[in-house]
């Protein structure tokens, strides 16, 4: 590794991978490197999914973060290239057979790859759902920010219920994906370390617009959009945000003879403050489900709304219903999968802590409306949604 790049120190861990800084060995330039250990054919097809799809977007958009590189580690010190194009073939059968694919065996017995007891369990700090808590459960807190109780989990797709496979000689370690760096963090470190901005916040919203128009339009879904998959670099000028974990991701559909087709799924994938109402009900969905969860991040952004998971210090941006005596709160989606009636209070009314931005006028708050309907099809798709943002934030402010 260190031929090609210089490991700096970790910078973020989540439940399928490793990041860290780094730098390229020849130019000095900086860059983030995400380790994917390939422990067990469930996790090798998330990556998959996300390598496919980074190397669908080809750098070609400013707003999503890039790929340099990939890289195969086949060893403890060996690491080789992907070329463009490639997946393993070992890593594509795993997939397949439903199990890792070990090396064969020598006539001696030998095998060919030295054992490893380097890859981990990850802890996953992402797509958690909480039950409602009893008053037994309530947390006493002075904070001025809504809680999120942490009672109950729902699990990533893919997730296997057997025991952990014990490791064992396998042909491919791990993947690095060697990406872009963002200097600034993710959308939630690094809009709510600074005083409330509408200008930012205005500029946040529409680079998420564009982004997720391109990826729409190459067919790429990517169903988790939220603030920590979102990067943020610090520039002059102001910030420049890049969509980015593209491993819950699919392919499929984009423009075809000019109109847009439409790809269904039907995977209870994502996290709950962000996930559609029709991903809660388990119903089949297309990429509409990405327009909600940009409505739940805009409303936030715009309104600086946050709120904490039980146990946890950094707060979260994240609209929601608030409900109950005890003020326990309920993502938009399962509220909105309860009762498809709902009439969502935008902007919201109950006091929240200072400092806070002005709320949104009245075309914007109308296009979130449109944008969290509980039919998917009453939403705007994403090739409309960018021009609908300006001529919402030009409208409000006049």
């Amino acid at each position: 590794m260190e031929e090609l790049y210089t490991l700096e120190r970790e910078v973020g861990r989540g439940s399928y991978g490793v990041v860290f800084e780094g730098h390229m060995a020849k130019t000095g330039q900086r860059v983030a490197i995400k380790r994917l250990p390939c422990s067990n054919p469930e996790c090798i097809e998330l990556y998959l999914q996300e390598l496919w799809a980074m190397r669908a977007t080809a750098k070609n958009h400013v707003n999503v973060i890039a790929l340099h590189s990939c890289l195969l580690q086949t060893g403890p010190r060996s690491l080789k290239p992907l070329k463009a194009g490639k997946l393993p073939p070992r890593l594509v059968e795993s997939v397949l057979k439903g199990s890792v694919v070990k090396k064969t065996q020598n006539p001696e017995g030998n095998n060919t790859q030295p054992r490893t007891n380097t890859v981990s369990r990850l802890q996953d700090r992402t797509n958690t759902v909480q039950a409602r808590p009893t008053l037994q459960d309530k947390t006493k807190s002075d904070s001025t920010t809504p809680q999120r109780p942490h009672n109950r989990s729902r699990k990533r797709p893919f997730e296997s219920e057997e025991e952990e496979e014990q490791p064992g000689p396998l042909s491919c370690l791990a993947l690095w994906l060697v990406m872009e760096y963002c200097d600034g963090g993710d959308l939630n470190q690094y809009l709510l370390s600074r005083p409330p901005d509408p200008q930012r916040n205005h500029s946040v919203v529409k680079q998420l617009c564009s982004a997720v128009a391109f990826l729409h339009s190459l067919g790429i879904t990517h169903r988790d959009l939220k603030p920590d998959n979102v990067l943020v670099c610090v520039m002059p000028r102001g910030p420049i945000v890049k969509v980015a974990d593209f491993g819950l991701s699919k392919m499929g559909g984009g423009v075809v003879d000019g109109e847009l087709t439409r790809q269904h799924f039907s995977s209870t994938c994502g996290s709950d403050f962000y996930m559609a109402p029709e991903v809660w009900g388990g119903l089949t969905y297309t990429a509409q489900a990405d327009i909600f969860s940009l409505g739940v991040m805009f409303w936030a952004v715009l309104e600086r709304i946050t709120f904490l998971e039980e146990g946890a210090t950094q707060e979260q941006l994240g609209a929601y219903v608030c409900k109950g005596r005890t003020g326990w709160l309920i993502p938009l989606g399962e509220a909105l999968w309860e009762n498809n009636d709902l009439q969502l209070c935008i902007p919201m009314k109950f006091k929240r802590a200072p400092p806070l931005p002005p709320p949104p006028g009245p075309a914007m708050c109308t296009l979130l409306s449109d944008m969290l309907a509980s039919d998917p099809d009453a939403r705007p798709p994403a090739e409309q949604l960018e021009a609908r943002v300006r001529s919402a934030l030009e409208e409000d402010s006049h």
